[in-house]
């Protein structure tokens, strides 16, 4: 089962999963996002991916910290472009001391999500401030908007975005605008909108231009996203990119 909250980090969302042991599998999809997890007893961090990600050895237990595109940086002491469709221990960023400590304190917590979302607000108190001009550019680009027009709105050269996003969200921004508009449409397909409409609205130049970015972007089709969506969440539903698995 799945459950997630709003985080008090701004824009970050907490989130549990409890893997029975006969669940299958599921791949966790592209979403912009990187998080930190607790995964029975270790500290992971998930990186930003350019595909679905397949678990190979799920745990019974998670708890995480989903932070919004470009966030996630600052906090962990990482460029994005460094842990791109990686998943690492804590260790190899904050040494194995400081990451034992830590798994230790959220493994003995009473709820270790409130535990772990702790440990990061802790954090990100000491951390730099989030780039307000990428933030900028997020909102534009998860409304939709196109590369340019974000460039142009928040007076960034091409080059200069390009450079800052790889630091940022792991890729450049024309890869975080298919991304996003690809999370559009799958939150619009899990929601019953048929398949034309879905791409027409998500900004996809029709069905079959929305059909070729979900099998570049997840190796998948929608039919068979949302087939395995319906059957993993019946009870309760996941976000479609969350980093539920390590």
């Amino acid at each position: 089962m799945y459950e997630e909250r709003p985080s008090r980090l701004a824009g970050a969302v907490v989130w549990t999963r409890a893997v029975a042991r006969e669940t299958a599998v599921r791949p966790v999809l592209p979403d912009g996002c990187m998080d930190l997890i607790w995964a029975d007893g270790r500290l992971l961090v998930a990186g930003p991916d350019t595909r679905a990600y397949v678990p190979e050895n799920p745990v019974a237990e998670y708890a995480g910290v989903r932070f919004a595109p470009g966030e996630a940086p600052g906090v962990l002491g990482a460029e994005a472009s460094e842990l791109r469709d990686r998943r690492v221990d804590l260790a190899e960023l904050w040494g194995a001391r400081a990451a034992r400590r830590l798994a230790d304190e959220v493994t003995g917590a009473a709820d270790r999500a409130a535990a772990l979302e702790e440990l990061v607000l802790r954090r990100a108190a000491g951390a730099p401030a989030p780039d307000p001009l990428l933030r900028a550019v997020v909102a534009r680009l998860r409304a939709g908007g196109s590369v340019g027009a974000a460039a142009d709105e928040a007076g960034l050269g091409a080059r200069q975005l390009h450079r800052r996003s790889l630091a940022a969200f792991g890729y450049g921004p024309k890869t975080l605008a298919r991304i996003l508009r690809l999370q559009r449409a799958l939150a619009l397909v899990t929601a019953g909108v048929p398949y034309a409409e879905a791409a027409y609205r998500a900004g996809c130049a029709d069905q079959a231009h929305l059909a070729r970015e979900m099998r570049a972007l997840t190796g998948t089709t929608l039919t068979g996203y949302l087939s395995g969506y319906r059957s993993a969440y019946s009870e309760t539903a996941a976000p479609s990119g969350s980093s539920t698995t390590a």
